[in-house]
């Protein structure tokens, strides 16, 4: 999972419901499927501000990577998935993850 700048990436304005619940979906397993669901273990809105994004909602959300918080999901003009985190500094980091990488 390598970090991005986004000036590298060309985000999505819009997302269908379909590229809604394949994010939602994505993440699900990428986080290990919990039990109690995505929606009650990381529970997202869309928003459209300056692009789409799933985003995850105010409170205490999800911790990656021990220091890293998952702030929002979404989809480039050419389909990839990306999440963006904000690192120990605040700054927030834009990773590409492919299915490859959550299958091996």
């Amino acid at each position: 999972m390598g970090s991005v700048t986004v000036d590298q990436l060309s985000f999505k304005k819009r997302l269908s419901m379909i590229e809604q619940f394949a994010i939602k979906d994505f993440l699900f397993k990428w986080v290990g499927e919990p039990t109690e669901g995505i929606d009650d273990f990381l529970p997202l809105e869309y928003t459209e501000d300056v692009f789409a994004k799933m985003e995850a909602k105010p409170g205490p959300g999800l911790v990656m990577n021990n220091d890293e918080h998952f702030r929002y999901a979404t989809i480039t003009e050419s389909n990839q998935i990306v999440i963006a985190v904000l690192d120990s500094n605040k700054e927030l980091i834009h990773r590409i993850i492919s299915l490859d990488k959550l299958n091996n």
